[in-house]
């Protein structure tokens, strides 16, 4: 007999909020051009923030996507993510952070996108999953580098946001 979350008796997952991080994305997205391994792009983390019910600070400048992309049908894209980055906790901790994920936005919503005038796209209408991975050395924290983490995001006019969920 299958459950929602697989076989009966396994152990279901579970998530709980970790944080909301904001990257901002400064000088916009490089664009690197189209290989024969797909269309390369490289965006550059000039800062940002992150808060959480037990983890809040800033994301330093320096990180950086390095994303690939290509069709998804005839009407939407689909991509991946390389991420990294250094968080600073409100108490000087850092914490580095890495990062792979998928997007799937349709045509439309990507055109949109590409304007700066055009009004916010509601999230609902593209798919952006990542699955973040953490790395300190501090001891107030260490708990994070065993831990798995999934997050939603989406674009903003700063960059984008994920909302981060501890995977139990």
């Amino acid at each position: 007999m299958n459950d929602e979350n697989g076989e009966a008796g396994y152990p279901a997952l579970a998530s709980t909020h970790l944080c909301t991080v904001e990257f901002e994305v400064g000088g916009g997205i490089i664009g690197m051009g189209v290989s024969p391994f797909g269309d390369h792009r490289m965006g550059y983390i000039s800062g940002g923030r992150f808060f959480g019910p037990r983890i809040n600070g800033i994301v330093l400048p320096g990180g950086g996507n390095w994303s690939r992309s290509g069709r998804l049908g005839e009407a939407a894209s689909v991509g991946t993510f390389d991420a990294r980055a250094v968080w600073q906790t409100d108490d000087g901790e850092l914490i580095y952070l890495s990062y792979t994920g998928r997007n799937v936005i349709p045509d439309d919503v990507r055109a949109a996108f590409a304007d700066p005038a055009a009004p916010d796209v509601d999230p609902s209408r593209y798919y952006l999953r990542i699955a973040p991975v953490f790395e300190t050395a501090s001891v107030k924290y260490g708990w994070l580098n065993g831990l798995l983490a999934v997050g939603v995001g989406e674009r903003t006019d700063f960059g984008v946001r994920h909302v981060l969920h501890e995977i139990r």
